[in-house]
């Protein structure tokens, strides 16, 4: 199930997509949006008799975390090397906050104290209940679903400030969406799924998620032995190798197999 945020110009809603996926990660021209009855995250899915054109409505981010996004660094070890780092013994945590977050469509702007503005393309984890101490083995009871991620990232103030607070903590460094893809499990990413980021229309990155060192129920299992999480916090499970700088007026798309295309352009802040 494709669960989507959206708006038609009025209070922004929650509902349910239907129709493929091409190649590309875009639905067919038929593909509908019904309306919910609140926010699915809460009071579970309920399907209203309201539906909507998918190309006559605007998607907005299919969550906004109520507490956290929680980042992992350098979880590709060939991400790791092109940065000119080891790979990590445990999950390297970073937080973003979650006015960091934005939808499909909406600006990356690129602020002034920054020379050098990255895109790291990911697959992000929605949580979908309170929870801590997870084991791995019960990650799949408190995660909601998946969605696509791009992990903004301003490098010379990540290397200048050495941790990564400021780097990826402005305004509009966490595009995710398009939707919420329900009805997949953890092994469906630890068996390979592509993730592939263009700028511009040309290909930089192009990952799988078989190669994540620490696999999403390890990554699940380790936040919540951190810190509790909470209905709607993000996971971003780090990026394959190939980020590089954006600049104002590129177009950035993040594709993931399965789960649609996520497309922004980078403004002036």
């Amino acid at each position: 199930m494709r669960i989507a945020r959206f708006t038609t110009g009025e209070d922004p809603q929650y509902g349910v997509v239907t129709g493929d996926l091409d190649e590309f990660g875009q639905p067919d021209e038929d593909a509908v949006v019904v309306a919910l009855a609140g926010d699915p995250l809460y009071v579970g899915v309920k399907l209203l008799d309201t539906e909507h054109k998918l190309a006559d409505v605007r998607l907005l981010a299919p969550v906004l975390p109520r507490s956290k996004v929680v980042g992992i660094g350098r979880n590709y070890a060939a991400h790791a090397a092109e940065m000119g780092n080891d790979v990590p013994t445990e999950p390297l945590m970073f937080l973003k906050p979650n006015t960091s977050v934005v939808g499909p469509g909406d600006p990356i702007f690129y602020p002034r104290q920054t020379q050098n503005l990255h895109f790291e393309g990911e697959l992000a984890v929605v949580i979908g209940r309170i929870c801590r101490d997870v084991p791995p083995e019960q990650a799949t009871d408190v995660i909601h679903g998946y969605t696509i991620a791009n992990d903004v990232t301003a490098r010379d103030l990540q290397k200048g400030d050495v941790q990564f607070t400021r780097a990826k903590g402005f305004d509009s460094f966490c595009p995710l969406g398009p939707w919420i893809e329900t009805d997949l499990d953890p092994q469906h990413f630890a068996d390979g799924v592509r993730v592939q980021t263009h700028l511009n229309g040309d290909l930089k990155q192009d990952g799988s998620t078989a190669d994540l060192i620490f696999d999403i129920p390890t990554l699940v299992s380790y936040v919540s032995s951190v810190m509790t999480l909470l209905p709607g916090d993000v996971i971003l499970t780090g990026t394959p190798e190939g980020v590089g700088p954006m600049e104002v007026g590129d177009e950035v798309e993040v594709s993931i197999a399965g789960l649609g295309t996520l497309t922004n352009k980078v403004a002036q802040r």
